[in-house]
């Protein structure tokens, strides 16, 4: 671990647009895996734009779980710039990004 109990060692960075239907699945195998790990995390979704509940939901699982963040583009910029807007945001040592449907 780090000397620094509170600092993040690994963010996971997700763009995600209208991706209501996986986000429970998204967040239940991202953390059975991440938990297992024993390291200080941070889970980045990057809202771009959804016209769907995304946002909502990930809103939801934020306030039950800390350690997901959540970052709302005002419109769909696209995938990259959903992504590098984690990557700035993220606050880890390393940063994988990974895909809302696995």
């Amino acid at each position: 671990m780090s000397s620094h109990l509170n600092s993040v060692e690994l963010s996971i960075v997700v763009p995600l647009y209208n991706e209501e239907a996986n986000i429970d699945y998204l967040f239940e195998r991202l953390r059975s895996v991440l938990d297992k790990m024993q390291t200080n995390y941070e889970i980045v979704c990057v809202n771009d734009g959804s016209k769907d509940n995304t946002l909502f939901c990930l809103i939801q699982h934020h306030q039950r779980h800390s350690a997901i963040k959540v970052v709302n583009l005002s419109r769909n910029f696209g995938k990259e710039i959903a992504l590098t807007a984690g990557i700035d945001y993220a606050t880890g040592a390393a940063i994988i990004p990974i895909d809302a449907d696995l």
